[in-house]
């Protein structure tokens, strides 16, 4: 994944609809894995349960590309406000420093 883009973004889902704003988003970030455009990962903050954090690692930039102009990948960015905020996003984030090469990838490939 030498040519794979790292993003990030905290989330806050709308007050009572933290259900729906999960299967929302897995079904969101299902679709985007389906079509080859990224693979995604949200957390929990349990210290306070209403921010989620998402990291999502593009394969390629030419797949981000194609999903900025993908009609199915923007009728869930028109939905997304029903059932969340996003308050930070980091669009490029470039590694600089892990115990270990390829961390991200290896818990995303074993589906953690």
């Amino acid at each position: 994944m030498k040519d794979s883009i790292r993003s990030m973004a905290i989330l806050k889902p709308i007050p009572g609809q933290e259900l729906e704003a999960f299967e929302f988003l897995r079904e969101f970030y299902s679709m985007m894995y389906a079509k080859q455009y990224s693979r995604d990962i949200l957390f929990r903050d349990l210290k306070n349960p209403n921010t989620l954090v998402h990291i999502r690692i593009w394969f390629s930039n030419e797949a981000r590309e194609s999903a900025v102009n993908d009609p199915d990948v923007h009728r869930y960015w028109k939905k997304f406000p029903e059932f969340a905020t996003i308050t930070t996003t980091y669009e490029e984030l470039e590694p600089i420093f892990s115990t270990r090469d390829g961390i991200v990838e290896d818990i995303l490939d074993t589906g953690v």
